[in-house]
């Protein structure tokens, strides 16, 4: 009897997925447990193992096709490997032959409006299509309705206008061939879109201060090796810079929040992002209740999601739910940035690169570990006094380590 290999269950607000990578063929012999393919989601990749010992018998979905929950992926044979090549083969005409037929069927279902949208939209009474839906198979979602909103109604007759694209210029002759066309995968195509939401979304601003490293590296220096026999994990900056970030989203907790309609929600909660980069694009695991940690618990959790994120290993817990992110260009040498929102959150935090740079401290002019700091935030709901008074606390907290054990 052959067992089916599914779609497993996505993740909150994920019904489809891509088919990425198969590491097995026809006709290898399997483990239980053992990994079988990859699905690229809209927010991580996630490995499917094989449901039963085996061979696998049958391969349904394809690399780079788009499957919903529950789909037919494969089939794992409890039979040898020449059984299982027979059956795939013997099985490919009837697959071949039921998808012209389910194609047309599932092109042709009506997306109805997300629930959060479709009371959104009774009360402002506006019809679903005058609504530009962005969601899978045109879907009305939340966002696209109070994007309407905002606009206001002259725009929401123009919003089913299609979007005219302008085709791209051929290249020259002789530089057509030397040149490679690789399809995006859904995770960069999800960070393209969310990016480009947040710009046109969002009244996006960004502040500058700079800090002064000198207090903390001093303070990693003389227990950085303490603290690693006593944790069990190194001591970094961005265990620092999260407290630091934490202590002034309690004062001002406009950065903390984030705008539903005409409501503000604030948040009464730290969820910190991290930014993350790996080899399929930039990934944001989430510290949570990191107002709620220690220095240690903080350096503990960021090192276990960054090992996650190389891996490939995130699950779409790690993925939700952040308040506020921080992201570290300064690991790839960056000396200034503008980062952008990562939506619907209202702040962003950009290091960057610590470099030796003459100051005047006591009008004398020294030379000090400094570091830039950049505040991206949605000015819809954050104030430009609450935007520099947040990098001023963070700065503060940095130059003067101690305010952070004193809660000050």
């Amino acid at each position: 009897m052959a067992t089916e290999i599914r779609v497993p269950t996505l993740g909150e607000s994920v019904s489809e997925a891509t088919v990425g990578t198969w590491f097995k063929k026809v006709g290898d012999v399997v483990k239980a447990d053992e990994p079988l393919l990859e699905l690229e989601t809209d927010k991580v990749t996630i490995e499917v193992p094989s449901p039963a010992a085996g061979t696998l018998a049958e391969i349904v979905a394809q690399a780079g096709e788009t499957v919903g929950l529950g789909a037919l992926l494969g089939q794992i044979a409890a039979g040898g490997a020449g059984a299982a090549v027979a059956a795939a083969a013997k099985a490919e005409p009837a697959v071949a032959a039921a998808i012209p037929v389910a194609a047309p069927a599932a092109a042709a279902a009506a997306m109805p409006p997300a629930p959060a949208a479709a009371k959104l939209l009774a009360e402002n009474n506006i019809a679903a299509g005058d609504v530009d839906g962005s969601g899978k198979r045109g879907q009305v979602l939340k966002g696209d309705v109070i994007a309407a909103i905002a606009k206001g109604p002259a725009t929401t007759a123009q919003a089913a206008e299609p979007v005219k694209v302008a085709a791209r210029a051929p290249s020259a002759v002789e530089d057509a061939p030397r040149e490679e066309r690789v399809k995006m995968t859904r995770l960069r195509q999800t960070i393209a879109k969310r990016l480009k939401d947040a710009q046109n979304t969002a009244a996006m601003l960004t502040t500058y201060n700079e800090v002064d490293m000198s207090a903390v590296m001093d303070l990693r220096n003389r227990y950085k090796d303490i603290f690693e026999k006593k944790h069990g994990v190194k001591l970094g900056f961005m265990g620092f810079f999260t407290k630091a970030v934490t202590h002034a989203l309690k004062e001002l907790p406009a950065v903390n929040a984030e705008i539903d309609g005409t409501d503000i929600i604030y948040k009464n909660y730290c969820h910190i992002g991290v930014a993350v980069g790996t080899d399929k694009g930039l990934v944001v695991p989430i510290v949570r209740d990191a107002d709620q940690l220690s220095i240690a618990g903080i350096e503990k959790e960021i090192g276990r999601l960054g090992k996650a994120a190389r891996d490939g290993q995130l699950s779409m817990a790690d993925m939700q739910g952040g308040t506020f992110t921080i992201s570290n260009g300064g690991v790839y040498g960056s000396l200034m940035s503008s980062p952008i929102l990562n939506a619907p959150q209202s702040g962003i935090l950009g290091m960057h690169k610590i470099q030796d740079r003459p100051v005047v401290v006591g009008g004398q002019i020294v030379i000090r570990p400094m570091m830039y700091l950049a505040l991206s935030y949605d000015h819809r709901i954050v104030d430009g006094k609450e935007a520099v008074t947040f990098l001023v606390r963070v700065k503060e907290s940095l130059e003067d380590p101690e305010r952070l054990v004193l809660d000050l």
